[in-house]
């Protein structure tokens, strides 16, 4: 097959080089949560790194690349609200990405020059992009015949050629990746991990305490016997104001939400026009017409085996006869009628090989069926199926064996292969056209056997009716109309409507917990104030919504004002920890024993075995830092002061501490501690690079 044929099978893989940017692979995984406020940014620009603009036309670009990307490798011609914020999400970490770190490398100024870069492609050790895209799937080695082949055609070929064009941009992003690697290792190269860390590490994992403890639960106080004053709230946020810092505009609104959902007069609506349908299926001549007619999912008329229907039709059409008809059933929301066309016993499983010729690199499907035709008549004329799949097959997995699919079960492949392959006979040839190109297909094998039956399926969801649609906007409309001339709680409650939050929301979210596809209804509260009331009810799945914007926590360090609401729990606790402090500490003054704290208090001993400070977990509590660092800190057999931790005060006597062996391999140890802290390294580099890089994101003006 031809260099422009190869690269273009390649180009899947290129394309997540070219937009991925290989470079950045340390940072995979990494999620970029910076924000700025609506209303900043001008009318082109999505987002800015440090001084660098970012156009809304360049990203909506990568969008639309990376989206087409993820419809090949997922075999799907559309993509949901939820996947299409997935690759918005990953193009904008992407682009942040790749600009971040192209300024600190040429800041500093790192290259990689000619010689450097032909051992990359074609050295002892070349790129992992080289190996990736030129690599034996059998043997993940390097294939250099198709490397060399490759390099030829490149080199032959002259300026202007879309095909040189391809390669230089291939290794254009091999060298930047390079240079990524030789950034990061500026960085790890002087990470250091010293005898005493490691030890240090050894104990904490392998020390063991054995304690016993008194606690005092805050749940013990009830909440409305705790007053929280100004000065706690204060005192507290001094205390953690790191924690207040608001990386992205955030945004809370209070709703009212009209059901839309279809009645259950829609489903019996539905239910009485599929048993109409149920008559004239049981008439039908032309089954596949009338699914295709009527029916709203065209589920594909194929041969299946017993576990592969729907279970109402499992237990029934195995036994009934042809043309028997069944239903109306009720169905993942739809009534359904299924017609049993035929049954047989077929092969269970099928050893199959193929060439498959895309229309992508054809130049359309009808060329590609006339060279499937071609290789078919070569086939038959004696020439071999496995070297032809070899040379011409753009499945380039299945090409290097020859064509080989192995040996699989039905439903492996899509429906018109399957129903080509076990319907077949064992050495035939057959000629299918999918969604994949279309393919010349060679039986090999076929084994075993069992029923399998051929049925019809019409669909009908249940919908809600133009009246239960209706109905729903007008009582939301008519809410509106009130809530604008008096409150919205008060409005709502007189409407006997319920008031639902929706809390820190961010500019770009596309559906909020309970309310999905509300895109429209988030873009409307980042462009209001706090106070408004949405002018018109908005649509959210089956859901008629109406809103108010409540609050807005702007990027930066928020008030404390901003965040009151979210800190009382905590802040009450921390209340409730005085009062339960002082009573602790009543306690162990003058005791002698933990038993006397827990009389004193009246509560009881607890005893705690085998605690690593590494996991600082008390046994049927959970995680409390502050007790198990205090208890490791403590001396055995004398009782401890109160300890404030996360679910109440404790005091506490050690019984005594395990000491681990020695450690034997200080140089192993000393090996794991720096592979973790390169690991952890990497994350931490990139976070630091955006905290100096100042991120700006303007997507929700444009999302």
């Amino acid at each position: 097959m031809g260099i422009m044929s190869f690269l273009r099978e390649k180009m899947g893989v290129i394309l997540v080089i070219v937009i991925g940017l290989a470079l950045f692979a340390f940072v995979a995984g990494e999620v970029i949560h910076f924000g700025g406020s609506f209303f900043r940014g001008d009318a082109n620009t999505i987002g800015v790194v440090a001084d660098e603009k970012i156009s809304v036309q360049e990203f909506n670009q990568r969008v639309e690349q990376n989206t087409e990307q993820y419809k090949q490798q997922s075999g799907q011609t559309s993509v949901s609200p939820q996947i299409l914020g997935y690759v918005q999400e990953n193009t904008w970490n992407q682009m942040i990405s790749r600009s971040i770190i192209t300024s600190q490398i040429a800041k500093l100024n790192i290259t990689v020059g000619e010689s450097e870069t032909k051992s990359l492609i074609s050295g002892n050790n070349p790129s992992p992009q080289i190996v990736q895209m030129f690599g034996n799937p059998q043997t993940g080695q390097l294939d250099r015949a198709q490397l060399n082949n490759v390099l030829s055609s490149v080199n032959a070929a002259k300026d202007g050629d879309p095909m040189k064009k391809q390669w230089q941009d291939f290794v254009a992003q091999i060298i930047e990746s390079k240079k990524a690697e030789k950034y990061v290792a500026l960085v790890t190269n002087g990470l250091y991990v010293n005898s005493l860390e490691a030890t240090d590490d050894y104990e904490a994992k392998n020390k063991l305490a054995n304690f016993q403890y008194v606690a005092l639960d805050y749940a013990s106080i009830p909440d409305n016997k705790v007053t929280v004053t100004d000065a706690d709230y204060q005192e507290y946020y001094d205390a953690h104001k790191k924690l207040f810092v608001n990386k992205q505009e955030l945004r809370s609104f209070k709703y009212v939400a009209v059901n839309g959902a279809a009645s259950k007069e829609d489903s019996a609506a539905v239910k009485t026009q599929t048993e109409k349908l149920a008559q004239d299926f049981k008439a039908s001549n032309n089954d596949s017409l009338f699914v295709q007619l009527n029916s709203d999912t065209k589920t594909p008329i194929v041969y299946r085996k017993k576990g592969q229907l729907d279970p109402a039709l499992d237990s029934v059409m195995f036994s009934a006869a042809k043309g028997y008809v069944y239903g109306p059933y009720l169905s993942n929301g739809s009534y359904n009628i299924a017609k049993l066309i035929d049954s047989r016993v077929g092969p269970d499983s099928v050893k199959a090989s193929h060439i498959l010729i895309s229309a992508q690199s054809a130049g359309g499907e009808e060329k590609a069926a006339a060279k499937i035709d071609s290789l078919k008549k070569l086939i038959q004329g004696g020439r071999s199926f496995d070297e032809l799949a070899k040379l011409f097959s753009d499945d380039k997995q299945s090409g290097e064996k020859g064509g080989s699919l192995g040996t699989f079960g039905r439903g492996a492949m899509v429906p018109a292969f399957d129903e080509a392959v076990f319907n077949g006979s064992k050495g035939e040839l057959k000629v299918v056209t999918t969604q994949f190109g279309v393919h010349l297909i060679r039986i090999e094998d076929q084994k075993g056997s069992a029923k399998v039956v051929k049925v019809a399926i019409v669909n009908k969801p249940i919908q809600p009716s133009e009246k239960t649609r209706s109905t729903a906007y007008s009582k939301a409309q008519t809410f509106l109309a009130s809530v604008n001339n008096g409150d919205f709680d008060a409005e709502a409650k007189k409407e006997k409507l319920t008031v639902q939050q929706g809390t820190d929301v961010t500019g770009i979210a596309a559906g909020i917990p309970g309310l999905d596809n509300a895109r429209d209804l988030v873009r409307w509260i980042f462009k209001s104030e706090v106070g408004d009331v949405s002018e018109q009810v908005f649509t959210a799945g089956d859901q008629y919504v109406v809103a108010q914007v409540s609050q807005v926590k702007p990027e930066g360090q928020l008030p404390l004002e901003a965040v009151k609401a979210s800190i009382l729990p905590v802040v009450r606790n921390k209340v409730k920890a005085k009062q339960l402090i002082e009573k602790m500490q009543g306690a162990v003054n003058g005791a002698s024993s933990i038993n006397q704290v827990a009389q004193k208090v009246g509560g009881k001993v607890t005893p705690a075995q085998n605690i690593v400070l590494a996991n600082p977990v008390i046994p049927g509590v959970g995680v409390e830092y502050s007790v198990i660092g205090s208890v490791f800190g403590s001396q055995p057999k004398k009782v401890s002061k109160p300890v404030e931790g996360t679910s109440g005060v404790y005091a506490f006597v050690v019984d005594g501490f395990v000491k681990p062996a020695p450690l034997s391999n200080l140089v192993k140890q000393k090996q794991q501690l720096a592979q973790m802290a390169l690991q952890r390294s990497q994350g931490q580099l990139f976070e630091a690079l955006q905290d100096k890089a100042n991120v700006k994101d303007y997507r929700a003006k444009f999302l």
